[in-house]
């Protein structure tokens, strides 16, 4: 899969590691969960019915497109929440539909 974004400059910054469906990544501390994933695929979530990828919108928090799920279920806005080492963030809890 294709990275959406790509650092142009990478600053002098700590690592952590996080989970995103069970796959490791790792990102700079002070990234949001949308810029870590995005830096690691080209999606974060498909709509449901027509299965088309979805990658956030506004990257503010007022839209609504870049909800993801820790393991345990709590939905985070991937846009404006940082990432943390040792995160497990899922696009969907078994047995659910996708995040909307």
């Amino acid at each position: 899969m294709t990275a959406l974004l790509h650092r142009v400059r990478a600053p002098d910054a700590p690592r952590v590691t996080f989970t995103w469906n069970g796959q490791p990544l790792t990102a700079q501390e002070g990234d949001t969960i949308l810029t870590a994933l995005l830096l690691a695929t080209d999606h974060v979530r498909r709509t449901i019915g027509d299965n088309v990828p979805r990658a956030g919108f506004c990257l503010m928090g007022a839209c609504q497109d870049c909800w993801v799920q820790t393991e345990q279920g709590q939905r985070l806005r991937a846009c404006s929440t940082p990432v943390e080492s040792g995160m497990a963030l899922v696009n969907a809890l078994p047995g659910e539909l996708p995040c909307r």
